[in-house]
């Protein structure tokens, strides 16, 4: 009782110093004098503005602010310039790659200053202790992050090594402040057949005023329709202008995509806007990025694929901004300049080409330098397999050759299932020039799998990687058991990461030491790293455009067809694992 008294308190002070401020019976510490305001409230662009900022709330918004102008305050000259709200990502995953106080320096340069992040791989590997690390260490970031419950891990508790929450531990998250519900249910047929866990978790999400976000790949018609009624309220995965306008009737939130697993939104706004659709349930977000579509932009660019896709610059500023916040029932603070909203603004130089010249957060610009984040050591000890061997790699039959099913790479991320007839060699099932292997391996090296892969390269060596979706078993590729080896006993000794094997030699290495998905070190070298594995893979013969995602993707259920875990390849649409090896000769 003792400290809602003492909450209601400082609420009551902050209003009546809000109020006086307005008045100007208390000055401003800043005030941003002169600049075109952008309204996302009217659809407006407003010349010859000033705005004033008391502590962290917007006090003023008009043509002048010289009542509440004093001494001390700070004035920034915003003669031709434009002042819009600073912008938020929707739907981002930022458990990868860098810590998140070194993702908000760049989100920050680029104008986003509230991150809703989904951090399902930091889940599914060190479950509810590792969500909780991590929203702790988000609120040390610069920006906003609001983190959710993972919606949907593990996908089949029988085929997954995916660690999930419990209903008693939902009940604990959602009472912090920053949990805003539950991240994009991926597993969708688990809603359409009314799977009993995934129901009861959606449900507890939902009394506890939870928003929850969706994943409707693939889904249309009366399925579609199933998955809206039992709630979610969004989805990010539409791809073109179909499914985007099915979805917007149905009532629900679009989030158009502009990450770096896919690139959708300009073709879908291009027909949003030759047809005149309204746009106020629609939101520009990422997905996700890699450090180097990261340091080149981020929601700044969406809004600029926006505006070339030929949404109003104002239009395309509010889907990355009050769009978002009236989505998470946060407009009343966040997504719009107005007396009392938070000071989250952006100052452009041109809004045409959304050239932003300052990011400002709570009223001030953010400091050079971050808090150092403590890792505890148990997030270093993820990846405990045993050094492994060649010999441990060996597909043993017996004959000439051996017929297989294989995964055949229709894309860097869909599958079917294939077959092969391969050589048999000392009772060793052999590669081709096509057919590669891969393995999965628990982190803690209890199960493995060793399949076959087609379409992957042409060249000699291996990799190996302990960040997938979103299991993060250890995948390698390969056509060499040597290379593959020495690729996974690398990631053992870095406690994780992704690297290359070229007969015996390390091309590449990038280190994700942290849960074996996160470094420790900054964008910049994760950057440097990353090129590096790309350009490997191109040397192992691979020819796709993101060849990175093949192993990312391998193990994922909820995406068809075939996919390979350490416990079996499996046969997603099915449910079912099926045998590497058909028959014998």
């Amino acid at each position: 009782m003792y400290n809602d008294t003492q909450q209601c308190i400082v609420q009551q002070t902050e209003i009546s110093e809000l109020v006086q401020a307005v008045s100007g019976e208390r000055k401003s510490q800043v005030v941003i004098k002169g600049c075109s305001l952008v309204s996302v409230y009217t659809g407006e662009i407003i010349p010859d503005i000033d705005i004033a900022i008391y502590k962290s709330r917007i006090s003023y918004v008009g043509p002048d602010a010289s009542h509440v102008t004093g001494r001390e305050t700070r004035i920034i000259d915003a003669k031709g310039k434009y002042a819009a709200p600073a912008l938020a990502d929707p739907h981002i995953h930022i458990d990868q790659f860098v810590l998140p106080n070194d993702i908000a320096k760049y989100a920050i340069q680029h104008g986003t200053t509230t991150l809703f992040s989904d951090p399902v791989d930091i889940t599914s590997i060190c479950g509810y202790d590792g969500l909780v690390w991590f929203a702790d260490i988000c609120k040390m970031a610069q920006v906003r992050v609001f983190n959710c419950i993972p919606g949907g891990v593990p996908v089949d508790p029988r085929l997954s090594n995916a660690k999930g929450i419990t209903p008693e531990q939902i009940g604990q998250l959602m009472g912090r402040d920053d949990i805003f519900g539950m991240g994009e249910v991926f597993a969708w047929t688990k809603v359409t057949k009314q799977d009993n866990a995934t129901i009861q978790n959606m449900a507890a999400v939902q009394e506890l005023g939870g928003m929850i976000n969706g994943h409707t790949a693939g889904m249309s018609g009366t399925k579609l329709a199933m998955y809206a009624a039992s709630g979610i309220a969004s989805c990010h995965e539409p791809i073109n202008y179909d499914q985007t306008i099915e979805r917007l009737r149905m009532g629900m939130y679009v989030m158009a995509r502009e990450g770096s697993i896919r690139r959708d939104l300009y073709d879908i706004l291009k027909e949003i806007s030759s047809k005149g659709i309204d746009t106020s349930r629609l939101m520009l977000c990422t997905d996700g990025l890699n450090p180097t579509d990261m340091q080149a932009g981020h929601m700044d660019h969406c809004v600029r694929e926006a505006i070339r896709a030929g949404i109003n610059p104002v239009q395309a500023i509010s889907m990355a901004s009050l769009n978002i916040f009236r989505y998470y029932r946060m407009d009343h603070m966040l997504g719009g300049i107005s007396v009392g909203r938070l000071a989250d603004i952006i100052l452009l130089n041109n809004i045409e080409s959304f050239d932003i010249h300052t990011t400002i957060i709570d009223g001030h610009r953010p400091a050079k330098h971050n808090q150092t984040i403590k890792v505890p050591q148990w997030l270093y000890e993820t990846v405990g397999v045993d050094t492994l061997y060649e010999t441990d790699l060996a597909i043993h039959a017996r004959g000439d050759e051996v017929a297989v099913n294989t995964i055949q790479l229709r894309t860097e991320i869909i599958t079917k299932l294939g077959n092969a007839t391969l050589p048999i060699q000392n009772e060793r099932v052999c590669t081709t020039d096509t057919v590669w292997k891969v393995a999965a391996i628990k982190r803690d090296g209890t199960q493995k799998t060793l399949g076959f892969l087609e379409n992957f390269g042409t060249g000699y060596g291996g990799m190996a990687t302990t960040a997938t979706f979103h299991d993060n078993d250890i995948i390698a590729i390969g056509n060499s058991d040597s290379d593959m080896a020495t690729a996974i006993n690398l990631l053992i000794r870095s406690g994780g990461g992704t690297a290359t094997v070229i007969q015996g030699d390390a091309h590449a290495h990038m280190p994700l030491p942290i849960a074996g998905i996160i470094s420790d070190t900054k964008m910049g070298d994760v950057a440097e790293q990353f090129v590096e594995v790309r350009e490997s893979f191109k040397k192992l013969g691979c020819t796709y455009e993101e060849p990175h995602l093949i192993p990312l993707f391998l193990p994922f259920l909820a995406l068809p067809h075939i996919r390979i875990q350490s416990n079996g390849l499996i046969d997603v649409k099915n449910n079912t694992t099926i045998p590497v090896i058909t028959s014998e000769k």
